[in-house]
């Protein structure tokens, strides 16, 4: 500050807080109302609320990570084993979903670096067709033809017939 400044009107702060005094001998209602809405209401439900923490910290249950045991194949099944039918055919369309959403994750992947790389796409983009390439081809051969009503019986004989083609091109190409 300049020597000449007005010093009045720019009063300094005082150094100490003053303390505020009670004029009365009664005690404070606000004091008490706080004191006790703490005693009554907020120590159980924060009692409670943490005992409950606790509690799930125990067992965590991640609801969007459903995992499943896996179940014999329907090859492995016992003739009139009804219920390893069921779980096998339950198994069998689990799998069928899971293969569904690999075969969109690789399509929106590859759609996206198109989109990227725009007139580059062909050069840059070629590991992302080839993975699309070999994942449809999978997905084909294992599911495909079979409809909409496919299940995993129709699904296990047409990879019989296949693997019995298969054999056959071979002791053929062999002779």
């Amino acid at each position: 500050m300049s020597e000449d400044s007005n010093r009045d009107a720019y009063k300094v702060p005082p150094t100490r807080t003053p303390v505020f005094e009670r004029t009365s001998s009664l005690p404070d209602p606000v004091a008490f109302i706080q004191t006790a809405f703490n005693y009554i209401v907020d120590a159980p439900v924060t009692f409670v609320r943490e005992w409950i923490e606790h509690q799930q910290a125990k067992n965590k249950y991640y609801y969007y990570h459903q995992k499943f045991r896996r179940v014999p194949d329907l090859s492995e099944c016992l003739e009139g084993d009804y219920l390893c039918f069921y779980e096998a055919e339950a198994q069998w369309r689990r799998d069928r979903m899971v293969d569904q959403e690999i075969v969109e994750i690789v399509r929106e992947r590859l759609g996206a670096c198109k989109h990227r790389e725009g007139p580059n796409q062909f050069q840059n983009c070629a590991k992302e067709a080839e993975l699309l390439a070999q994942v449809t081809k999978a997905y084909q051969d294992r599911y495909g033809d079979l409809g909409v009503h496919g299940n995993a019986r129709t699904c296990l004989m047409k990879q019989k017939h296949r693997m019995m083609e298969e054999r056959k091109a071979q002791a053929g190409a062999s002779e």
